[in-house]
């Protein structure tokens, strides 16, 4: 987990210094012509690139945009893999419900089977205890009344 932060901090910056570094130039989409410097620069800008020429803060900052493209793909591929990894978290998640459900519904059905089983005893025993006893009741009435 601390790799990935010190990788999304490193591509913010990339990408911090990729934005701040486009205000140095001039876009073409702007059609500002390039004969001059770009109204931005300052004069403290001015002497702290002032050693380098325009095609080296140029290729500066290509280098810089350049690496930045790299962190930025960097960050969607680790973006692209949490989001497989997060929708196979849930998928798991599912599945194990799914599996619990199936426990509890086929734990359901043996507790309705062996009730059945129950029930069907029980009814059983219950007839077999009604005819001995109304037999039982049956010959002691009979005796009772025969002895008479």
């Amino acid at each position: 987990m601390r790799k990935g932060k010190r990788g999304l901090r490193l591509c913010a910056g990339i990408t911090a210094v990729a934005l701040l570094s486009s205000f140095w130039t001039t876009s073409p989409a702007f059609a500002e012509p390039l004969t001059g410097p770009p109204p931005i620069l300052t004069e403290g800008l001015t002497a702290f690139c002032g050693g380098l020429g325009l095609y080296e803060l140029n290729a500066l900052i290509d280098e810089i945009a350049e690496a930045a493209h790299e962190a930025i793909e960097t960050a969607a591929g680790e973006a692209a893999r949490a989001a497989f990894l997060a929708g196979v978290e849930r998928e798991a998640a599912a599945i194990e419900q799914a599996r619990r459900w199936r426990q509890e519904a086929e734990a359901r059905q043996r507790a309705l089977a062996e009730a059945r089983r129950n029930g069907r005893k029980n009814v059983f025993i219950a007839v077999m205890l009604g005819v001995f006893g109304g037999l039982a009741a049956g010959a002691g009435g009979a005796v009772y009344f025969m002895g008479r």
